[in-house]
C-alpha cells in the first residue's frame, strides 16, 4: 500500500524561532517498514506500526479510503485562509468567510489534535505580514516628530487597535491562543516602535491630567486608556504613567508651596490629590473595578507612592528654604508643621541638616556677618529646629558649626550680655519676654533608673546628650564652658552704663537695679555680688555728694565708686587747668572732712562739663568731654595756641584725641585754625569761608557713648602680665618645659584660674613678640 502524506519538520533556532519548513514527499509505507524491520527488534516495528495506524486513523476518522484525510485537508486550508492576517488598507483583501463553515473547520482541526500547529502556521503568517503595520507606524511617528503633536499618537494606538482587531483569532479557539496571540503582536511591535515613541506616549498622558487650577479639565477617554491595555502599553510603560503622575504633582508642590510658609500646605495638597489625581487615577490604575471598595483597594498602593512622593517633594522644598525659613521665624511657623510632618514619613534629616549647615556657611558664618545677627539666627535655629524635631537631634548636629565659630568672635560674650541688659540698639531681643526667666540649667547626668527614660534617637552621634530642653540664654551661656566670662563682661557692661548717667537719670540706675535683679535668677546672687557693690556705690555717691554739697556748694558732681569693686577703667594723664582744678581740690576738702579715712583719686578724662562761653558778641552752651572743656580752660588765658603747647599743658594727650576736640570748638564756631596746628579764638563770630576751613578731617568721635571700662580681654591680658613672671622664672631655672606641664605649676600662683587653652595663646602671643621659642609643643626662652 502506498499513502501520500504532508508532513513538516520543524526545526527552532533559539533567538529568532525561524521554522523551517520541508516540502511534502511520498512515502512508501512497506519501505519504510521494511527499512525498520532490518534495524530494529519486533517490538519496536510493532510500536512504529500502532502510532503510523493511529495516526492516519485520526486524521481520516476511519472514513473508507483517504476520503477522510481529504476532508481534514479542505478544513485545513480554510482554517489558514480565515485565519491568515489581512491588509485592512486593502479593500480587495476584504472576505466575507461562512462563519459555520469556518466553524466547522476549526471544529476538525481541534478534533484532530492540529491547533498548536495551526497556531504555529497563524503566528508565522503574521510575522510576515507585519510590516503592513510597520509601515503605517512609521508614517504615524515621521508626522509626530514633525509637529510634536499628541494626538498624533492617539491616533496611532487607536489604528494599531484596529490591527489587532483585525487580525485577532476567533474565541472559540481558546484563551490560551489568544493570549499567544497577544503576546507575539505586542512583541512585534515593541519591536518597531521607534524611540520618540515614549516620549509622544508620555506627551499623551500629560495631556490627560487635570489642571492644578480651577479651570475645566480635558475630556476623559476611557477608550485611550483601553487601546493601552489590549497592546501592553501601560506594562511596559507602567514606569513613564507614574513618572507623569510624579511629575505633575510635582509642579502643583513646587507652584503652590514655594515662599508660602504662614500656614500648613500638607492639608490643601491632600485636598488636591483627592479632588484632581483620584479621579485621573481611575482610568490608569483602577479601569476595571465594579464599585467603589474595589478602586479603592485597587488605587491603594500607587495611591500611597503619590503620596510618599508629594511629602518628599515639599520636603525637598522645605529643605532647600530652611534658612529663610528660620530668618522669618515665626511668621514661619505653618512651614516648620509641614517640615515636621514630612520627615515623620521620609528620611530625609540628614538632607536638611546638610543644607542648612551649608547655608550657614555662606550666609551667615562669615567675617561680614555681625555677632548681633549671628546670635539672632542661632536662636531662631534653636526655636525651629525643636518644633522640627523635639529630641534635638538635628539641632545638635547643624548648632555645633554655629556654636564654634561664635567661641572664636571676641565680641560674643558682650553681645550675649548686653542683649541681657536690654543695651542692644537693634531692638531685636534674643530673649522671647514671655518666656519664664529660669536659672542657667547645667548638662544633667542620665538616670537610667528613672521610669520615664528613653535611649537617645537612633541617628544622635556618639556626642549627644538628650538634656530637658532649656531656655535660650542657658544654651547661649553653654557655648562656653564657664558662667565666669558672662559675669565678668557684665560687670564691665554695668560698669559703662552705671558711668555714663548723669544727675538727672536717676531712673537709669533703677532699670539697672531691676536688670540685676533679673539676672540673680539666672546667675545666682553670689556670682553678682560685685555688680551688687557697684549699685550700691551708685546710691552712696549721691548720698556723699548731697553732704558735701550742704557744707559747701560746688558745681562740681563726681560720681564715687569703689576701686577694688570695679572693673579696671582706662587711665588718663590729662590735668585740669584752672577753675577745672580749682574745683577739684575745693571738693575733695570737703570730702576728706567727710571721710577722714579715704581719699580721690580723680578721673578726669571721664564725665561731662557744661559750659557757658560768655564772648564779646554771643554766648554758647555746649555739654562736652573733658578734654574739650580743658582746652576751651586754656585759650582763656590767651587767645592763640599751638596743638603742641596745648598738649604739653594739659599732661600726655594723643594727638589724634587733641585734634578732635579742638575741631570740637572749630565746629561750633568758637575757635579757628589759622594755619596747620595753630588755633585762634573768635571773641567775634566770623563768616565761614573755603579758605578759613579747618584742614583735619574728625577721625573718630570726640566724646565716646559709654567710659572707657578695660574689657575683659584687656584684664586678661593684664592679669597674665604678671603671671609672666611665673612663667620666666620656670624656664630659666628649669629649662625647656611642655604646656600642661608650666600649667599645672602656675595653678600654685595666686588668683591663676586659666585655662589651657588661654596659656597657650598667651604662649603664643608671646612667641610672636620673641620672648620664648616653641616647638613641638615644648615651651622654651629665647636667648
Amino acid at each position: 500500500m502506498k499513502l501520500r502524506i504532508d508532513y513538516r519538520v520543524h526545526r527552532y533556532n533559539a533567538p529568532n524561532h525561524v521554522k523551517t519548513h520541508m516540502t511534502s514527499r511520498v512515502l512508501d509505507f512497506d519501505r519504510v517498514f521494511s527499512l525498520c524491520s532490518s534495524m530494529a527488534t519486533d517490538a519496536l516495528r510493532s510500536q512504529v506500526a500502532a502510532k503510523w495506524q493511529d495516526a492516519f486513523t485520526r486524521l481520516n476518522r476511519s472514513e473508507p479510503g483517504i476520503s477522510g484525510l481529504m476532508t481534514f485537508s479542505q478544513a485545513w486550508n480554510l482554517a489558514t485562509e480565515f485565519l491568515r492576517p489581512k491588509d485592512i488598507t486593502d479593500p480587495h483583501q476584504k472576505k466575507e468567510y461562512d462563519k459555520s463553515s469556518v466553524q466547522a473547520a476549526l471544529e476538525m482541526v481541534n478534533q484532530c489534535r492540529r491547533l498548536p500547529v495551526l497556531l504555529e502556521v497563524f503566528l508565522e503568517d503574521m510575522r510576515k505580514h507585519y510590516y503592513l503595520i510597520n509601515r503605517e507606524v512609521a508614517q504615524f511617528m515621521q508626522e509626530y516628530e514633525n509637529t510634536e503633536d499628541p494626538i498624533i499618537i492617539s491616533r496611532l494606538v487607536h489604528r494599531l487597535v484596529e490591527w489587532y482587531k483585525a487580525w485577532s483569532p476567533p474565541q472559540e479557539l481558546g484563551a490560551t491562543i489568544f493570549s499567544a496571540y497577544t503576546l507575539t503582536f505586542q512583541t512585534h511591535l515593541f519591536s518597531i516602535l521607534p524611540p520618540s515613541f515614549s516620549r509622544g506616549f508620555k506627551a499623551l498622558c500629560v495631556s490627560t491630567l487635570p489642571p492644578s487650577d480651577d479651570s475645566e479639565p480635558p475630556p476623559r477617554d476611557p477608550r485611550m486608556w483601553v487601546a493601552f491595555e489590549n497592546l501592553g502599553l501601560l506594562d511596559r510603560y507602567e514606569s513613564i504613567v507614574a513618572s507623569v503622575g510624579y511629575e505633575h504633582i510635582e509642579a502643583h508642590v513646587l507652584a503652590t508651596c514655594t515662599g508660602e510658609w504662614s500656614k500648613p500646605m500638607m492639608e490643601g495638597l491632600r485636598g488636591w490629590m483627592s479632588d484632581k489625581m483620584v479621579s485621573w487615577m481611575l482610568l490608569p490604575y483602577a479601569r476595571g473595578a465594579n464599585t467603589a471598595e474595589e478602586a479603592r483597594a485597587m488605587l491603594q498602593g500607587i495611591g500611597s507612592r503619590f503620596d510618599f512622593h508629594m511629602n518628599k517633594t515639599l520636603c525637598d522644598l522645605r529643605t532647600r528654604e530652611i534658612f529663610d525659613i528660620i530668618i522669618d521665624f515665626p511668621d514661619s511657623m505653618g512651614a516648620l508643621q509641614d517640615l515636621r510632618d514630612c520627615l515623620q514619613r521620609v528620611d530625609q534629616r540628614s538632607a536638611l541638616v546638610q543644607s542648612l549647615r551649608k547655608a550657614n556657611r555662606k550666609r551667615l558664618l562669615h567675617p561680614g556677618a555681625e555677632t548681633k545677627l549671628i546670635l539672632s539666627q542661632y536662636v531662631a535655629t534653636i526655636k525651629c529646629l525643636r518644633i522640627v524635631d523635639p529630641p534635638g537631634v538635628l539641632l545638635f548636629k547643624v548648632a555645633d558649626p554655629i556654636r564654634r565659630y561664635l567661641r572664636e568672635r571676641p565680641d560674643t560674650i558682650r553681645s550675649i550680655v548686653a542683649n541681657l541688659v536690654g543695651d542692644d540698639d537693634s531692638g531685636d531681643s534674643l530673649v522671647d519676654e514671655h518666656e519664664p526667666i529660669q536659672p542657667l540649667q547645667q548638662p544633667d547626668i542620665e538616670d537610667y533608673s528613672d521610669p520615664n527614660w528613653e535611649p537617645e534617637p537612633i541617628d544622635a552621634g556618639p556626642d549627644f546628650r538628650a538634656n530637658k530642653p532649656s531656655d535660650v540664654i542657658s544654651t547661649l551661656v553653654s557655648i562656653y564652658d564657664s558662667k565666669d566670662l558672662f559675669v565678668k563682661e557684665l560687670q564691665v557692661l554695668l560698669a559703662q552704663r552705671l558711668l555714663a548717667i548723669t544727675d538727672d537719670d536717676t531712673e537709669k540706675v533703677e532699670k539697672e537695679r531691676r536688670n540685676i535683679e533679673i539676672l540673680k535668677i539666672r546667675f545666682g546672687e553670689a556670682a553678682l555680688q560685685v555688680c551688687e557693690v557697684m549699685l550700691k556705690d551708685m546710691t552712696d555717691s549721691k548720698r556723699i555728694d548731697g553732704h558735701v554739697q550742704s557744707q559747701k556748694a560746688s558745681i562740681v558732681h563726681p560720681t564715687i565708686i569703689s576701686r577694688h569693686f570695679w572693673p579696671s577703667l582706662e587711665s588718663s594723664d590729662i590735668i585740669m587747668p584752672g577753675q577745672f582744678q580749682k574745683l577739684q581740690e575745693q571738693y575733695s576738702k570737703e570730702f576728706t572732712i567727710f571721710k577722714p579715712d579715704k581719699r580721690l583719686r580723680w578721673l578726669p578724662h571721664l564725665g561731662t562739663v557744661h559750659l557757658e562761653l560768655q564772648l564779646e558778641d554771643r554766648t554758647i552752651e555746649a555739654d562736652v568731654p573733658p578734654l574739650e572743656a580743658a582746652f576751651i580752660e586754656l585759650f582763656s588765658e590767651r587767645t592763640t595756641w599751638s596743638v603742641d603747647e596745648l598738649i604739653a599743658s594739659v599732661g600726655s594727650v594723643d594727638r589724634t584725641a587733641a585734634i578732635n576736640a579742638l575741631l570740637t570748638w572749630v565746629d561750633l564756631g568758637v575757635l579757628k585754625e589759622d594755619t596747620e596746628g595753630t588755633f585762634r579764638l573768635l571773641e567775634v563770630a566770623e563768616e565761614p569761608s573755603a579758605a578759613s576751613g579747618h584742614q583735619h578731617m574728625r577721625t573718630a568721635p570726640s566724646a565716646p557713648e559709654l567710659p572707657q571700662v578695660a574689657s575683659v580681654q584687656q584684664q586678661q591680658a593684664e592679669q597674665m602680665k604678671v603671671y609672666w613672671k611665673f612663667i620666666e622664672g620656670m624656664l630659666t631655672n628649669l629649662g625647656a618645659l611642655p604646656l600642661d606641664r608650666i600649667q599645672s605649676m602656675l595653678k600654685y600662683a595666686p588668683g591663676y584660674d586659666r585655662t589651657i587653652d588661654q596659656l597657650a595663646a598667651f604662649m603664643e602671643a608671646a612667641r610672636r613678640e620673641g620672648l620664648v621659642a616653641g616647638r613641638d609643643g615644648v615651651w622654651r626662652l629665647n636667648t
